[in-house]
């Protein structure tokens, strides 16, 4: 409770300082907006006045010089007198001291005065008030995490009754890192991250958006999680597959070669999910599916075939076919398309003498597709909890992501 009060504090105060920086720098923005407004109308205003003031004084001051011309004439000597007066007369013609410049009249004159509205600070001071609150509580938490092999399943759910969620945000960070970092943004309550180190604390929290509402609600605790399991990884130099950098993605290419792309290890475990993806390549179209085409899983690794479709394996073709130790069973999931997913699910049934079947290890298999599923029991010879996994393609353009 301190700790989380303590952030509170300064979450609250390093905002509030933020904002009053912010405030006065708009502020100062807009004075200086209007201080210039009134500077420029004033310069625009009081050229023509200046103008007609100068002309104004012009004139004055000429007949100034003009009268104490002709009073220096009429006092002067006798013999000037007459030389004064001509010269006194020919300037008087010449000047006409019965006109003044036209003047704007006084409406036409500006008035500058600021209008300052004094509700301003009534909207500011109600804003102000409601703004910001303080929660005991975050209306969502931190449920659980499920290992995933190169990836933790988080889960979350809300605590708050009375808040009804739009969407979710979910943020993590390596236990070494400074800052959060999104994950996910949905209407979803869980979520697979990908791209785990194994043995490596992670920190995640979660807040939520009420429906109709722009601002998240406060993070909830923070919770740490890891997984323990390596991550799931295609083979490397098949001829007729690229795969990624982390090479969980394999990408059928345009090689005539042909064959069955199995995982690095046998890393897939009894009691887990094994998920494929189809990828979108860019634009949302696949490769030209193939009845041998398989996505799916074995005992053993056996180089020569160019599908799954065999002994001591279970797949799935892109049309949809579920093949059982080679054999072809009469349900059948949606064809594989742009975007879908194809998970397997396995558990241990039966381990013991051998049956009247001819094998004395059963796993029970569920895999689903498109909402779809079939579940069988799969009879083998002996005991196996580790397998591995594969896919097959007769043509380019496939791209599988698995996890």
């Amino acid at each position: 409770i301190r700790e989380s009060a303590t952030l509170t504090r300064d979450v609250l105060e390093q905002h509030f300082n933020d904002l009053k920086g912010t405030l006065k720098k708009l502020l100062d923005e807009r004075l200086m907006s209007l201080l210039q407004e009134v500077d420029a109308i004033e310069q625009e205003s009081i050229k023509p006045l200046d103008e007609c003031q100068k002309l104004i004084e012009h004139g004055v001051s000429t007949a100034d010089d003009l009268l104490r011309e002709g009073e220096s004439a009429v006092h002067g000597d006798v013999g000037q007198q007459n030389e004064k007066l001509c010269s006194f007369t020919k300037k008087a013609l010449h000047i006409q001291l019965d006109s003044l410049p036209e003047v704007p009249s006084l409406v036409d004159v500006p008035c500058l005065s600021a209008q300052l509205d004094d509700c301003l600070l009534t909207i500011l001071k109600n804003q102000i008030f409601r703004h910001g609150t303080v929660a005991s509580r975050p209306p969502v938490q931190l449920e659980e995490f499920v290992e995933k092999p190169g990836g933790i399943l988080v889960r979350w759910c809300k605590v708050d009754d009375d808040f009804i969620p739009q969407d979710y945000r979910l943020q993590y960070r390596k236990s070494t890192a400074s800052h959060f970092e999104d994950v996910y943004v949905g209407s979803e309550t869980e979520f697979i991250v990908l791209h785990i180190d194994p043995n490596v604390d992670y920190q995640f929290r979660v807040c939520a958006r009420g429906d109709g509402r722009q601002e998240w609600s406060p993070w909830s605790v923070p919770q740490i999680g890891h997984t323990t399991l390596v991550p799931h990884e295609w083979t490397t130099g098949l001829e007729g597959y690229s795969l990624s950098s982390r090479r969980n993605i394999a990408l059928r290419n345009d090689s005539q070669s042909c064959g069955v792309l199995y995982s690095k290890a046998p890393t897939y475990f009894c009691g887990q999910t094994l998920t494929f993806r189809q990828v979108l390549c860019g634009i949302e179209t696949v490769g030209q599916p193939d009845r041998r085409d398989s996505l799916g899983v074995c005992v053993e690794q056996q180089n020569g075939y160019d599908s799954l479709q065999r002994d001591k394996a279970v797949c799935v073709s892109t049309n949809g076919a579920v093949f059982v130790n080679g054999k072809e069973m009469t349900n059948q999931l949606p064809a594989v398309t742009s975007g879908s997913t194809v998970t397997f699910d396995m558990e241990v049934v039966q381990l013991g003498p051998p049956s009247n079947e001819g094998g004395n290890f059963k796993l029970r298999v569920t895999i689903s597709s498109n909402n779809r599923e079939v579940v069988f029991d799969w009879v083998l010879d002996q005991s196996c909890l580790s397998l591995y996994f594969g896919c097959s393609f007769s043509y380019p353009g496939w791209k599988v992501l698995v996890f």
